[in-house]
Protein backbone atom coordinates (compact mmCIF):
# COMPACT_ATOMS: atom_id res chain seq x y z
CA UNK A 1 0.00 0.00 0.00
CA UNK A 2 2.72 1.96 0.58
CA UNK A 3 4.43 1.79 -2.98
CA UNK A 4 0.90 2.76 -4.35
CA UNK A 5 0.91 6.03 -2.53
CA UNK A 6 4.52 6.55 -3.09
CA UNK A 7 3.79 6.28 -7.26
CA UNK A 8 0.38 8.20 -7.01
CA UNK A 9 2.55 11.55 -5.27
CA UNK A 10 5.44 10.93 -7.54
CA UNK A 11 2.88 11.35 -10.26
CA UNK A 12 0.62 14.10 -8.88
CA UNK A 13 4.12 16.37 -8.37
CA UNK A 14 5.01 15.87 -11.94
CA UNK A 15 1.35 17.14 -13.29
CA UNK A 16 1.40 19.81 -11.06
CA UNK A 17 5.25 20.97 -12.12
CA UNK A 18 3.85 20.36 -15.77
CA UNK A 19 0.45 22.30 -15.37
CA UNK A 20 2.88 25.49 -14.82
CA UNK A 21 2.32 25.69 -11.41
CA UNK A 22 -1.13 27.00 -11.47
CA UNK A 23 -2.57 25.72 -8.24
CA UNK A 24 0.30 27.20 -6.37
CA UNK A 25 -0.40 30.44 -8.08
CA UNK A 26 -4.26 30.63 -7.07
CA UNK A 27 -2.83 31.52 -3.65
CA UNK A 28 -0.91 35.23 -4.32
CA UNK A 29 -2.75 37.65 -6.63
CA UNK A 30 -0.32 40.40 -7.24
CA UNK A 31 -1.47 43.98 -8.30
CA UNK A 32 -0.91 44.82 -11.94
CA UNK A 33 0.97 48.13 -12.28
CA UNK A 34 -1.02 51.22 -12.90
CA UNK A 35 -0.06 54.17 -15.41
CA UNK A 36 3.20 55.36 -15.50
CA UNK A 37 3.85 59.13 -13.85
CA UNK A 38 5.94 59.79 -16.62
CA UNK A 39 7.27 59.17 -20.35
CA UNK A 40 4.54 57.77 -23.17
CA UNK A 41 1.72 56.26 -21.60
CA UNK A 42 1.82 58.19 -18.54
CA UNK A 43 0.05 61.46 -17.38
CA UNK A 44 2.98 63.81 -16.54
CA UNK A 45 2.92 64.97 -20.00
CA UNK A 46 -0.98 66.54 -19.60
CA UNK A 47 -1.27 69.81 -21.00
CA UNK A 48 -4.48 70.56 -21.18
CA UNK A 49 -7.05 70.13 -18.26
CA UNK A 50 -10.11 69.24 -20.07
CA UNK A 51 -12.01 68.21 -23.17
CA UNK A 52 -13.86 69.88 -25.44
CA UNK A 53 -16.36 67.15 -27.69
CA UNK A 54 -18.66 68.07 -30.56
CA UNK A 55 -19.45 66.29 -33.72
CA UNK A 56 -20.72 67.25 -37.29
CA UNK A 57 -22.34 65.80 -40.29
CA UNK A 58 -24.88 62.49 -40.42
CA UNK A 59 -24.90 58.92 -40.64
CA UNK A 60 -22.44 56.82 -41.85
CA UNK A 61 -20.14 60.11 -42.68
CA UNK A 62 -20.71 61.78 -39.14
CA UNK A 63 -17.19 62.53 -37.06
CA UNK A 64 -17.32 63.36 -33.60
CA UNK A 65 -14.18 65.97 -32.50
CA UNK A 66 -12.08 66.05 -29.00
CA UNK A 67 -10.12 69.21 -28.67
CA UNK A 68 -7.89 70.08 -25.72
CA UNK A 69 -8.91 72.86 -23.50
CA UNK A 70 -7.66 74.62 -20.62
CA UNK A 71 -5.83 76.09 -22.73
CA UNK A 72 -6.91 75.60 -25.72
CA UNK A 73 -4.17 75.82 -28.13
CA UNK A 74 -4.27 77.58 -31.24
CA UNK A 75 -3.38 74.60 -33.56
CA UNK A 76 -2.69 71.04 -32.62
CA UNK A 77 -1.44 67.62 -34.33
CA UNK A 78 -4.35 65.34 -35.53
CA UNK A 79 -5.29 61.93 -34.59
CA UNK A 80 -7.88 59.98 -36.54
CA UNK A 81 -8.93 57.01 -34.00
CA UNK A 82 -11.28 54.09 -36.34
CA UNK A 83 -13.43 52.47 -33.88
CA UNK A 84 -14.27 48.65 -33.96
CA UNK A 85 -17.57 47.31 -35.98
CA UNK A 86 -20.68 48.63 -34.17
CA UNK A 87 -19.06 50.35 -31.36
CA UNK A 88 -19.03 53.82 -32.93
CA UNK A 89 -19.31 57.08 -30.96
CA UNK A 90 -16.26 58.12 -27.79
CA UNK A 91 -17.47 55.94 -24.95
CA UNK A 92 -15.62 52.81 -25.96
CA UNK A 93 -12.38 54.25 -26.32
CA UNK A 94 -13.40 57.42 -24.09
CA UNK A 95 -9.77 57.02 -21.68
CA UNK A 96 -7.35 56.10 -24.50
CA UNK A 97 -8.95 59.67 -26.56
CA UNK A 98 -8.87 61.66 -23.44
CA UNK A 99 -5.15 61.29 -23.01
CA UNK A 100 -4.30 61.36 -26.28
CA UNK A 101 -6.13 65.42 -26.59
CA UNK A 102 -4.98 66.09 -22.89
CA UNK A 103 -1.25 65.34 -24.43
CA UNK A 104 -2.20 68.27 -27.04
CA UNK A 105 -3.67 66.86 -29.64
CA UNK A 106 -7.22 67.03 -31.80
CA UNK A 107 -9.09 63.27 -31.83
CA UNK A 108 -11.20 62.57 -34.80
CA UNK A 109 -14.12 59.61 -34.79
CA UNK A 110 -15.27 59.39 -37.99
CA UNK A 111 -18.82 57.22 -37.34
CA UNK A 112 -18.12 55.16 -40.86
CA UNK A 113 -21.41 53.43 -40.22
CA UNK A 114 -25.10 54.87 -40.28
CA UNK A 115 -26.07 51.72 -38.62
CA UNK A 116 -25.09 48.30 -38.06
CA UNK A 117 -26.30 47.36 -41.68
CA UNK A 118 -24.12 49.40 -43.03
CA UNK A 119 -21.81 47.30 -45.65
CA UNK A 120 -18.32 46.88 -45.20
CA UNK A 121 -17.69 47.85 -48.61
CA UNK A 122 -18.71 51.47 -47.92
CA UNK A 123 -16.94 51.52 -44.93
CA UNK A 124 -13.33 53.07 -45.99
CA UNK A 125 -15.17 55.77 -48.00
CA UNK A 126 -17.59 56.93 -45.39
CA UNK A 127 -14.51 56.88 -42.52
CA UNK A 128 -12.62 59.58 -45.53
CA UNK A 129 -16.06 61.54 -45.51
CA UNK A 130 -15.83 62.17 -42.30
CA UNK A 131 -12.35 62.98 -41.81
CA UNK A 132 -12.57 65.52 -44.20
CA UNK A 133 -16.20 67.06 -42.65
CA UNK A 134 -14.41 67.22 -39.15
CA UNK A 135 -11.23 68.99 -40.78
CA UNK A 136 -13.43 71.72 -42.53
CA UNK A 137 -15.32 72.12 -39.61
CA UNK A 138 -11.86 72.78 -37.04
CA UNK A 139 -11.04 75.29 -39.33
CA UNK A 140 -13.63 77.29 -38.86
CA UNK A 141 -13.34 80.94 -36.57
CA UNK A 142 -12.99 79.48 -32.29
CA UNK A 143 -11.73 76.05 -33.31
CA UNK A 144 -8.32 74.20 -32.64
CA UNK A 145 -7.22 74.59 -36.17
CA UNK A 146 -5.77 71.13 -37.19
CA UNK A 147 -2.07 71.52 -38.34
CA UNK A 148 -1.94 69.29 -41.20
CA UNK A 149 1.44 68.68 -41.19
CA UNK A 150 1.22 66.13 -38.42
CA UNK A 151 -1.17 63.61 -38.86
CA UNK A 152 -1.70 59.84 -37.50
CA UNK A 153 -4.53 57.19 -37.78
CA UNK A 154 -5.27 54.39 -35.36
CA UNK A 155 -7.67 52.03 -35.60
CA UNK A 156 -9.27 48.74 -33.85
CA UNK A 157 -10.26 45.46 -35.56
CA UNK A 158 -12.35 46.61 -38.75
CA UNK A 159 -11.21 50.16 -38.13
CA UNK A 160 -7.38 48.79 -38.16
CA UNK A 161 -8.09 47.80 -41.86
CA UNK A 162 -9.43 51.28 -42.29
CA UNK A 163 -6.69 53.03 -40.51
CA UNK A 164 -3.93 51.22 -42.64
CA UNK A 165 -6.69 52.28 -45.86
CA UNK A 166 -7.07 55.56 -45.29
CA UNK A 167 -3.14 55.81 -45.22
CA UNK A 168 -2.98 54.06 -48.24
CA UNK A 169 -5.71 56.70 -49.95
CA UNK A 170 -4.60 59.92 -48.49
CA UNK A 171 -2.94 61.32 -51.64
CA UNK A 172 -5.73 60.24 -54.07
CA UNK A 173 -8.07 61.43 -51.66
CA UNK A 174 -7.05 64.67 -51.00
CA UNK A 175 -6.50 64.23 -47.13
CA UNK A 176 -3.32 65.03 -45.35
CA UNK A 177 -0.76 62.31 -45.48
CA UNK A 178 -0.62 60.64 -42.42
CA UNK A 179 3.06 59.95 -40.83
CA UNK A 180 1.92 57.37 -38.23
CA UNK A 181 -0.12 54.61 -38.85
CA UNK A 182 -1.22 52.00 -35.90
CA UNK A 183 -3.48 48.81 -36.67
CA UNK A 184 -5.16 47.49 -33.92
CA UNK A 185 -5.85 43.33 -33.75
CA UNK A 186 -7.15 44.50 -37.78
CA UNK A 187 -10.23 42.25 -38.83
CA UNK A 188 -11.38 42.20 -42.14
CA UNK A 189 -14.97 41.26 -42.35
CA UNK A 190 -14.12 38.45 -44.62
CA UNK A 191 -11.52 37.04 -42.85
CA UNK A 192 -13.17 37.45 -38.98
CA UNK A 193 -14.87 34.78 -37.59
CA UNK A 194 -18.08 37.17 -37.83
CA UNK A 195 -17.68 37.19 -41.07
CA UNK A 196 -17.06 33.53 -41.66
CA UNK A 197 -20.55 32.48 -39.43
CA UNK A 198 -22.17 34.56 -41.32
CA UNK A 199 -21.31 33.17 -45.02
CA UNK A 200 -21.21 29.14 -43.43
CA UNK A 201 -24.96 30.03 -41.44
CA UNK A 202 -26.78 32.47 -43.41
CA UNK A 203 -24.90 32.48 -46.88
CA UNK A 204 -23.85 36.46 -46.48
CA UNK A 205 -20.79 36.48 -47.73
CA UNK A 206 -18.76 40.05 -47.24
CA UNK A 207 -15.97 40.98 -49.42
CA UNK A 208 -12.46 42.15 -48.93
CA UNK A 209 -12.27 45.76 -48.06
CA UNK A 210 -8.24 45.76 -47.79
CA UNK A 211 -6.08 48.09 -49.96
CA UNK A 212 -3.19 48.06 -52.02
CA UNK A 213 -1.00 49.42 -48.89
CA UNK A 214 2.16 49.53 -51.50
CA UNK A 215 0.88 53.53 -51.74
CA UNK A 216 1.62 54.16 -48.25
CA UNK A 217 4.76 56.06 -48.18
CA UNK A 218 8.05 55.45 -47.60
CA UNK A 219 8.87 57.33 -44.08
CA UNK A 220 5.59 56.26 -42.45
CA UNK A 221 5.97 54.89 -38.93
CA UNK A 222 3.38 51.91 -38.92
CA UNK A 223 2.66 49.39 -36.29
CA UNK A 224 0.51 46.17 -36.52
CA UNK A 225 -1.10 44.84 -33.80
CA UNK A 226 -2.17 41.30 -32.40
CA UNK A 227 -3.67 39.10 -29.44
CA UNK A 228 -2.59 35.74 -28.34
CA UNK A 229 -6.36 35.62 -26.93
CA UNK A 230 -7.90 36.99 -29.78
CA UNK A 231 -10.33 34.31 -31.67
CA UNK A 232 -12.29 36.97 -33.08
CA UNK A 233 -10.11 38.08 -35.69
CA UNK A 234 -7.12 35.86 -35.03
CA UNK A 235 -3.99 37.46 -37.27
CA UNK A 236 -4.98 36.90 -40.81
CA UNK A 237 -5.24 40.39 -41.28
CA UNK A 238 -2.83 41.19 -39.69
CA UNK A 239 -0.12 39.46 -41.47
CA UNK A 240 -2.12 40.42 -44.78
CA UNK A 241 -1.94 44.03 -44.04
CA UNK A 242 1.83 43.66 -42.84
CA UNK A 243 2.67 41.40 -46.14
CA UNK A 244 1.69 44.61 -47.62
CA UNK A 245 4.07 46.91 -46.73
CA UNK A 246 7.04 45.19 -47.16
CA UNK A 247 8.24 48.25 -49.00
CA UNK A 248 8.60 50.30 -45.82
CA UNK A 249 12.21 50.19 -44.03
CA UNK A 250 12.56 47.43 -41.63
CA UNK A 251 13.41 50.11 -38.95
CA UNK A 252 10.10 52.20 -39.42
CA UNK A 253 7.44 49.16 -38.89
CA UNK A 254 6.81 46.67 -36.41
CA UNK A 255 4.71 43.55 -35.93
CA UNK A 256 3.73 43.14 -32.26
CA UNK A 257 1.78 40.43 -30.29
CA UNK A 258 0.34 41.36 -26.85
CA UNK A 259 0.87 38.47 -24.92
CA UNK A 260 -1.78 37.00 -22.07
CA UNK A 261 -0.34 37.45 -18.43
CA UNK A 262 -3.09 36.20 -16.41
CA UNK A 263 -0.34 36.06 -12.96
CA UNK A 264 -2.29 38.62 -11.00
CA UNK A 265 -5.41 40.27 -10.44
CA UNK A 266 -6.91 42.09 -13.03
CA UNK A 267 -5.83 39.17 -15.66
CA UNK A 268 -4.26 40.92 -18.54
CA UNK A 269 -6.22 38.94 -21.43
CA UNK A 270 -5.12 40.00 -25.13
CA UNK A 271 -8.63 39.52 -26.55
CA UNK A 272 -10.04 41.35 -29.22
CA UNK A 273 -10.96 43.52 -26.66
CA UNK A 274 -8.15 44.69 -25.83
CA UNK A 275 -7.68 48.63 -27.21
CA UNK A 276 -11.20 49.02 -25.69
CA UNK A 277 -11.18 51.91 -22.56
CA UNK A 278 -14.48 52.58 -21.26
CA UNK A 279 -15.53 55.08 -19.30
CA UNK A 280 -17.88 52.80 -16.58
CA UNK A 281 -21.21 53.64 -18.37
CA UNK A 282 -19.83 52.08 -21.04
CA UNK A 283 -21.88 49.05 -21.85
CA UNK A 284 -20.66 47.76 -24.84
CA UNK A 285 -17.72 45.29 -23.83
CA UNK A 286 -18.11 43.43 -20.52
CA UNK A 287 -14.95 41.81 -20.91
CA UNK A 288 -13.29 44.60 -20.19
CA UNK A 289 -13.85 47.16 -17.33
CA UNK A 290 -11.83 50.50 -17.64
CA UNK A 291 -7.73 50.65 -18.33
CA UNK A 292 -4.66 48.26 -16.99
CA UNK A 293 -1.20 47.46 -17.75
CA UNK A 294 -1.53 46.51 -21.73
CA UNK A 295 -3.37 50.07 -22.28
CA UNK A 296 -1.00 52.38 -19.90
CA UNK A 297 2.33 50.29 -20.99
CA UNK A 298 0.97 48.44 -24.40
CA UNK A 299 -1.49 50.43 -26.58
CA UNK A 300 -1.25 53.93 -24.76
CA UNK A 301 2.58 54.03 -25.08
CA UNK A 302 3.23 52.85 -28.19
CA UNK A 303 1.07 55.67 -30.09
CA UNK A 304 2.58 57.64 -27.74
CA UNK A 305 5.78 57.15 -28.86
CA UNK A 306 4.80 56.50 -32.64
CA UNK A 307 3.41 60.07 -32.63
CA UNK A 308 6.32 61.85 -30.81
CA UNK A 309 8.98 59.90 -33.30
CA UNK A 310 7.03 61.16 -36.25
CA UNK A 311 5.90 64.77 -35.46
CA UNK A 312 9.14 65.37 -32.97
CA UNK A 313 11.39 62.97 -33.42
CA UNK A 314 11.47 61.68 -30.06
CA UNK A 315 10.56 58.88 -27.87
CA UNK A 316 11.06 56.40 -30.63
CA UNK A 317 12.04 53.75 -28.61
CA UNK A 318 8.71 53.40 -27.02
CA UNK A 319 7.26 52.42 -30.30
CA UNK A 320 9.64 50.95 -32.54
CA UNK A 321 13.02 48.51 -32.82
CA UNK A 322 12.08 45.54 -30.76
CA UNK A 323 14.10 47.91 -27.68
CA UNK A 324 13.86 46.79 -23.69
CA UNK A 325 11.43 50.24 -23.49
CA UNK A 326 8.79 49.11 -26.18
CA UNK A 327 8.74 45.43 -25.09
CA UNK A 328 7.88 46.31 -21.34
CA UNK A 329 4.95 46.53 -19.88
CA UNK A 330 5.37 47.62 -16.22
CA UNK A 331 5.52 45.16 -13.08
CA UNK A 332 3.22 43.12 -10.91
CA UNK A 333 3.02 44.35 -7.16
CA UNK A 334 5.68 41.53 -6.55
CA UNK A 335 8.17 42.83 -8.56
CA UNK A 336 7.68 40.40 -11.01
CA UNK A 337 7.88 42.00 -14.63
CA UNK A 338 4.50 41.35 -16.66
CA UNK A 339 5.31 39.19 -20.04
CA UNK A 340 6.81 41.91 -22.57
CA UNK A 341 5.32 41.99 -26.12
CA UNK A 342 6.96 39.98 -28.34
CA UNK A 343 8.26 41.73 -31.85
CA UNK A 344 8.07 40.04 -35.08
CA UNK A 345 5.34 38.03 -37.04
CA UNK A 346 5.16 34.48 -35.52
CA UNK A 347 5.16 34.95 -32.17
CA UNK A 348 1.69 34.70 -31.14
CA UNK A 349 1.18 30.79 -32.39
CA UNK A 350 4.34 29.56 -30.88
CA UNK A 351 3.22 30.93 -27.71
CA UNK A 352 -0.45 29.59 -27.69
CA UNK A 353 1.29 26.22 -28.93
CA UNK A 354 3.46 25.76 -26.09
CA UNK A 355 0.94 26.74 -23.41
CA UNK A 356 -1.77 24.40 -25.24
CA UNK A 357 0.68 21.65 -25.03
CA UNK A 358 2.51 22.21 -21.36
CA UNK A 359 -1.95 22.38 -20.47
CA UNK A 360 -2.32 18.72 -22.32
CA UNK A 361 0.76 17.00 -21.19
CA UNK A 362 -0.13 17.90 -17.87
CA UNK A 363 -3.87 17.04 -17.74
CA UNK A 364 -2.82 13.76 -19.46
CA UNK A 365 -0.34 12.92 -16.30
CA UNK A 366 -2.91 13.58 -14.14
CA UNK A 367 -5.23 11.32 -16.02
CA UNK A 368 -2.26 8.53 -15.91
CA UNK A 369 -1.80 9.20 -12.31
CA UNK A 370 -5.11 8.51 -11.23
CA UNK A 371 -6.00 5.24 -14.10
CA UNK A 372 -2.09 3.96 -12.40
CA UNK A 373 -3.44 4.19 -9.09
CA UNK A 374 -7.12 2.81 -9.56
CA UNK A 375 -5.39 -0.23 -11.91
CA UNK A 376 -2.93 -1.09 -8.90
CA UNK A 377 -5.11 -0.83 -6.37
CA UNK A 378 -7.94 -3.05 -8.38
CA UNK A 379 -4.96 -5.28 -9.22
CA UNK A 380 -3.92 -5.81 -5.42
CA UNK A 381 -7.33 -6.06 -3.90
CA UNK A 382 -7.65 -9.26 -6.33
CA UNK A 383 -4.35 -10.09 -5.43
CA UNK A 384 -5.69 -10.33 -1.56
CA UNK A 385 -9.39 -11.75 -2.80
CA UNK A 386 -7.19 -14.46 -4.47
CA UNK A 387 -4.98 -15.29 -1.37
CA UNK A 388 -8.20 -15.18 0.91
CA UNK A 389 -9.72 -17.56 -0.83
CA UNK A 390 -6.58 -20.12 -1.36
CA UNK A 391 -6.15 -19.92 2.19
CA UNK A 392 -9.95 -20.24 3.40
CA UNK A 393 -9.60 -23.13 0.55
CA UNK A 394 -6.72 -25.03 2.44
CA UNK A 395 -7.94 -26.13 5.31
CA UNK A 396 -10.76 -28.21 3.95
CA UNK A 397 -8.06 -29.55 1.80
CA UNK A 398 -6.48 -30.59 5.05
CA UNK A 399 -9.36 -31.66 6.26
CA UNK A 400 -10.78 -33.90 3.72
CA UNK A 401 -7.19 -35.63 3.85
Amino acid sequence: MRTQRVWMWRLILVAIVLFGGHSVALAAKPKAPGQPESGPGGSGDYKHAKVKKTSVGKGGEKAWIMEPAEPAPQKAPVIIFLHGWGTWGTSVYRRWSTHLVRRGNIVIHPKYQANHATLPTKMTTNAIAGIKNALAELKKEGRVHPDETKVAVVGHSVGGVLAANVAALAKKEGLPQPLAVMSLQPGDPKLSRFGKTMGENFGIKFKSILCDYSTIPRGTLMIVTVGDADPVVGDDTAKLIWSGIQHLPAADRDYITFVSDLRGSPKLKARHSLPAAPTPYSLIDFTKAGTDAHDYYGTWKLLDGLTDAAFYGTNREYALGDTPKQRFLGKWSDGTPVRELQIGVGGRFTVRKIKTIVLVAGAAVAVAAIWLFIFRWRRRRRKKKAAKKAAASTPAKTAQA
